[in-house]
């Protein structure tokens, strides 16, 4: 499909397809890109270009590096964690999930990331679950856990340049001696984050190229020095640090009253600021980040502020790198910030997956631009609302971004967005200095709103400036974004559609039986608090050999309101009447327990709170059937031949308002009601932080 409107009278309009005359029959009155260019003899051309540019009543904007360029341009990324939003995107079959790693990752191709920011797993929940640590204890170290590394891997397979980034959100217990904080032992925070780092090194030859201090969390300027001085000691000089991945205060003031931790940071990166930055952060001199932005649900109204931030964090606030959090939406949809990814692929037993809109937002300036770019100084807002940024390579090339994004259809879910207005307005880019001789653009289209106007990242007819002339002038409407490049390379890729999506399959079984399993969580379980792992039982050499097991026995040092259970999650939402059955095995005498679940109704940050039914068995020899996770709401209790060191057989049956539950297929309580909540997951955990092993798990869906 082809975009375009009607030409300007007597202008010659480049963006003119068949497609888009039938457009212009639909809505004439309606909307135009006028682009003003002349073909034919001089004369004709200088009588175009004339009438053109009395029609431009809008304003003339100056495109020039004569007086220099401003800032250099640090790449557009995104974030995997923070926690688990790529959890289910490795249990997808092939071809899709290389598809999808495609569209994200592949240079010009989709998003065409220039970054790729990781979650160090530090075993708590940070958001959308629990994302393990390669040092779940004192003298542990295991650098295979959980999927960050595939990750960087693939999107280093796909382009050898990107950026990789590494920061904590949570922090394995240990690290605390007893405190809910991680600056205890400055040295031994540093060596477990520096040891993530020559991990990533020797067992997966991936370069760490910045290091990150807590998210959205206190920093200590003191454990900033330290980690400076030990990636040193270690020969990691080129890892480069940045902080504090929250405000831009108080990081930006210490930095200036504090002369050595100002020479050890490298980058200040801020959450969400709004594409504002402060004077303190400005005084630093140093570069300034947007390192966590978006978190709004990828629709169009999502693209529209993906489009704004882009390049208004530059503009306003001199922002030279932007990452969206979070890069691909694999987290079941109904956690905190469902679909708040570039893209969405949360159905890996279907293969169904979504190219989103913010995707092709994304590839305006990701397939066009490169770090080591530099902005223009000749970057500001249009007259009648929008902004324009324009970079270049200093070998010639020229890229220019143009958003008329409004207001309705940019809002990010944070910070507050003050009202403004964009309205139709003509545009004239003059080119100047070492511009002046460019002899065409390529142009790159988007148009988001209506399904009847709408185009995502289309490549239209290109945009040539006849000898003489330096300016061309473009008619705008409301929530477009337009790149004018010198490059031609840029490209929309395109896979056969993915299977059509379906839901969770309504009978699920898993055994666990795998000897060398490549990821080190079982598919679909979603870990809230706690972390369960493929574990091989050498106790057991039968039928239990291969099980899931809890591996955390402490509390870790928690970024969200981790519950005090530990407990996976796993299926559809939308199940009501479930059958679930599962092996289970207390590890802990006395004081242990374990439990299976239905009708889950929450989870990530709010995992603490959550409701349900949850049968629970204990090696005190009790059961115990709750409403709630916290086990505050009691149904039913009772004495059961239990202890611990024994495998048992628990199954749980809710159907409509009432729950029974059987202990080795003998029934232990029947019809016990329940009225809330009306559907929810299934789920798996434990009584506290305590080892403890799952096997043979079954749940069967009647609605």
């Amino acid at each position: 499909m082809a975009a375009a409107g009607p030409s300007l009278p007597g202008c010659r309009s480049h963006v003119t397809h068949t497609m888009a005359e039938t457009l212009l029959q639909a809505s004439r009155q309606r909307r135009a890109k006028a682009m003003t260019a002349a073909a034919g003899s001089a004369g004709r051309a200088a009588v175009s270009l004339l009438l053109c540019a009395l029609l431009a009543l809008g304003g003339a904007y100056v495109l020039d590096d004569s007086e220099g360029l401003g800032r250099e341009f640090d790449g557009i990324g995104a974030v995997s964690g923070g926690g688990a939003t790529s959890r289910l995107l490795v249990n997808y079959p092939e071809p899709y999930r290389s598809q999808i790693l495609d569209y994200l990752f592949k240079p010009n191709f989709g998003a065409s990331l220039h970054i790729l920011k990781v979650e160090i797993g530090g075993d708590g929940q940070t958001t959308d679950g629990t994302e393990p640590s390669h040092m779940h204890y004192a003298l542990d170290e295991n650098y295979f856990r959980g999927y960050e590394w595939w990750l960087m891997k693939e999107a280093k397979k796909r382009n050898p340049n990107i950026t990789l980034m590494g920061l904590p959100w949570s922090f394995p217990g240990w690290l605390g001696k007893g405190f809910n904080w991680p600056y205890v032992n400055l040295q031994l925070t540093a060596y477990y984050v520096v040891s993530w780092i020559v991990g990533a090194k020797y067992y997966h030859d991936l370069d760490i190229d910045y290091i990150g201090i807590w998210n959205e969390r206190t920093f200590d300027s003191d454990y900033i020095k330290v980690l400076r001085r030990m990636l040193n000691y270690q020969g990691l000089q080129q890892v480069k640090i940045i902080a504090s991945d929250n405000l831009w205060e108080p990081i930006a003031a210490s930095m200036l009253l504090d002369p050595e931790l100002l020479k050890v940071i490298d980058v200040i990166g801020a959450h969400y600021p709004g594409t504002h930055t402060v004077k303190d952060a400005r005084l630093t001199e140093k570069k300034l980040w947007s390192s966590e932005d978006f978190s709004t649900l990828n629709n169009d109204v999502g693209a529209g502020c993906w489009a704004r931030v882009l390049n208004q964090n530059y503009i306003n606030g001199y922002m030279t790198s932007t990452i969206a959090w979070n890069l691909v939406a694999s987290y079941y949809e109904q956690l905190p910030y469902g679909r708040c990814g570039l893209m969405t692929a949360q159905e890996p037993w279907s293969g169904h997956y979504v190219v989103e809109s913010p995707i092709w937002i994304s590839a305006h300036t990701t397939q066009f631009t490169q770090p080591g770019w530099y902005y223009l100084k000749t970057v500001g807002h249009l007259e009648k609302g929008g902004s324009y940024v324009a970079l270049t390579d200093g070998l010639g090339n020229l890229t220019i971004i143009i958003e008329t994004m409004s207001h309705k259809h940019s809002k990010c879910i944070r910070p507050f967005l003050p009202y403004f207005n964009v309205s139709r307005q003509y545009a004239t880019f003059i080119l100047k200095g070492s511009f002046s001789e460019i002899p065409g653009l390529q142009v790159w289209y988007t148009k988001l709103g209506k399904p009847s106007e709408r185009f995502l990242f289309k490549q239209l007819d290109s945009l040539w400036l006849p000898n003489g002339s330096d300016s061309f002038t473009l008619e705008l409407q409301a929530d477009e974004l337009f790149t004018l490049t010198t490059l031609t390379t840029g490209t929309k890729g395109s896979y056969p559609l993915p299977p059509k999506s379906q839901p969770f399959p309504r009978i699920y079984k898993d055994d666990f039986n795998v000897d060398y399993p490549f990821f080190t969580e079982a598919p679909n379980f979603a870990d809230q608090t706690g972390v369960f792992e493929y574990f091989t039982n050498m106790e057991d050499p039968g039928e239990h050999r291969f099980t899931l097991r809890q591996v955390l026995n402490q509390r870790p040092i928690t970024w969200a309101a981790d519950a005090y259970n530990t407990i996976s999650v796993i299926g559809d939402y939308k199940w009501s009447n479930v059958t679930i059955k599962c092996d289970v095995y207390i590890e802990t005498p006395q004081t242990g327990g374990v439990f299976i679940a239905g009708r889950v109704n929450k989870g990530g940050i709010l995992i603490r709170s959550a409701r349900g039914v949850f049968f629970w068995i204990f090696a005190n020899g009790t059961y115990r059937v709750t409403g709630d996770l916290a086990g505050w709401m009691i149904y039913a209790l009772g004495q059961a031949d239990i202890r611990a060191k024994k495998w048992y057989t628990l199954t749980l049956t809710i159907k409509g308002h009432f729950s029974s539950g059987m202990l080795n297929g003998k029934p232990l309580w029947t019809n016990v009601p329940v009225n809330f909540p009306k559907n929810g997951w299934a789920a798996i955990g434990t009584h506290f932080f305590e080892f403890a092993q799952f096997d043979n798990f079954y749940v069967e869906a009647m609605g």
